[in-house]
């Protein structure tokens, strides 16, 4: 009983001020003495790159003067939190996630964010219910969706309703601008439909992307606009229909080339597609480019090892992911003006050259 006496009220302790155990500091009581939300000294704990410094130094200051020590299953939801950044990704080529993966990392480069990566099929009727048990049991800081998981309305209203941010990246605006990256494949296109038209091409034909793909329906008209230009129509003899993958691109262009009145120029969608069109043209003896020009659109690696060296459109695909990236949490930028949108440019190698 003595032991309680010592302890008890009858022994005075327990007080803060009678030598007693002090109760310790919560998180609570850190915001409340730093004038700052629970939220916000989470993040300090975590050391988010979300927080000022001046406020990072004062909520630092306070937690070193209490002595406070943060619940460590507690701190590992919070990092849980803020430090995931998902790219959610359906896309027959690979390089593309690839670049934007990489541009993600770049942005992601010393934050302490980590990348989270997600494929679904935007086809399978439980994509939506498997993104929602994606988002409510990694809870990330916020997601990237390129194309063509961007077009998805249902899903980007999902994401709403789950209180995740979210930047998309595609081919024309479909979000307000700070949800964005876009990369104006039209003009990209159309920039490809000039130059063969400039060479002296008029039998052009085009090797098109899935119909569900809005980046294909976005080339397509482009490609068409800068034929206009140019006083050419686009001869729906002359195009096919593939399916953004090399095996396809050699199917469309083996079948052009068997043609009675053959094209002159192809341009493909994409490099993988492109690159089919190079072994079709190998098949059927024709030589790139004496006998048959070839575009392809991206610029991915693929274009500058062929032989010849391919033409291609390049979309900045590691600079939109990084973009991406930095939208989402604007303290990434390091200083960087913010940027909406990306510009396509023709480069031009050796598989462009005047008909025979």
């Amino acid at each position: 009983m003595q032991r309680g006496g010592e302890g008890g009220p009858g022994g005075g302790g327990g007080g803060a001020g009678s030598g007693g155990a002090k109760k310790r500091p919560t998180i609570n009581d850190i915001a409340r003495m730093a004038g700052v939300s629970k939220k916000t000294v989470s993040r300090v704990i975590n050391d988010s790159p979300l927080v000022r410094g001046e406020t990072r130094e004062a909520v630092k200051a306070i937690i070193q003067e209490t002595g406070f020590a943060p619940d460590p299953q507690a701190r590992g939801l919070a990092f849980r939190r803020a430090f995931l950044v998902g790219l959610i990704y359906d896309n027959p080529n690979p390089q593309h996630t690839v670049s934007h993966q990489q541009g993600l990392l770049d942005a992601l480069q010393g934050s302490g964010f980590e990348l989270v990566v997600r494929p679904i099929d935007r086809t399978s009727p439980r994509r939506l219910s498997d993104i929602r048990s994606f988002i409510e049991r990694q809870k990330p800081f916020g997601v990237v969706l390129p194309s063509p998981v961007s077009e998805d309305e249902e899903l980007v209203e999902l994401l709403k309703e789950l209180d995740c941010r979210y930047v998309r990246i595609a081919s024309v605006p479909l979000d307000e601008d700070d949800r964005m990256v876009v990369s104006h494949d039209g003009e990209g296109a159309a920039q490809a439909a000039r130059h063969l038209a400039d060479l002296g091409h008029t039998r052009i034909a085009l090797v098109s992307g899935p119909p569900t793909f809005r980046s294909s329906k976005e080339r397509r008209k482009g490609f068409e606009a800068g034929l206009a230009e140019r006083g050419l129509l686009l001869d729906p003899a002359l195009v096919r229909q593939a399916g953004y993958t090399y095996e396809s691109g050699v199917a469309a262009a083996r079948d052009l080339f068997a043609l009675p009145n053959p094209p002159t120029a192809v341009f493909a969608l994409n490099d993988e597609m492109a690159a089919g069109a190079y072994t079709s043209a190998h098949e059927a003896g024709l030589t790139i480019p004496r006998d048959i020009s070839v575009v392809g659109f991206d610029d991915a690696p693929i274009a500058s090892r062929l032989w010849p060296p391919m033409t291609s459109v390049r979309l900045p695909l590691r600079d939109m992911g990084r973009l991406a990236g930095e939208m989402l949490a604007p303290d990434l930028m390091r200083g960087r003006p913010p940027s909406h949108d990306v510009q396509p440019e023709l480069i031009v190698r050796a598989s462009t050259a005047t008909p025979r």
